[in-house]
């Protein structure tokens, strides 16, 4: 496959939707970047499993359906939850 892309005034390449549906690049795919000679060749990383997580992604993974709450809820709700834990620890 032959395409053409340009590159912007921030050095950034665009890859042509044909080239990334055909190597499954999507945003945030790497790929590494080899000179040789007169040439430049373009290969997808390989993909890098990972079992840790950021607190913004493992926050997205979270689904709330219920209505929506203020924080003056919430923190009523954590002071309740902490009385009640209080006075079981006395009782």
């Amino acid at each position: 496959m032959n395409v053409r892309a340009k590159i912007s005034s921030k050095g950034q390449l665009v890859l042509p939707k044909a080239v990334r549906d055909a190597y499954g690049l999507d945003a945030g795919s790497e790929v590494e970047v080899e000179s040789a000679g007169d040439v430049i060749l373009l290969r997808p990383s390989p993909k890098k499993t990972r079992n840790t997580y950021t607190l913004d992604e493992a926050a997205g993974f979270l689904k709330y359906e219920g209505p929506s709450v203020t924080l003056k809820d919430m923190e009523r709700a954590i002071e309740e939850e902490a009385r009640r834990k209080w006075n079981a620890a006395r009782s």
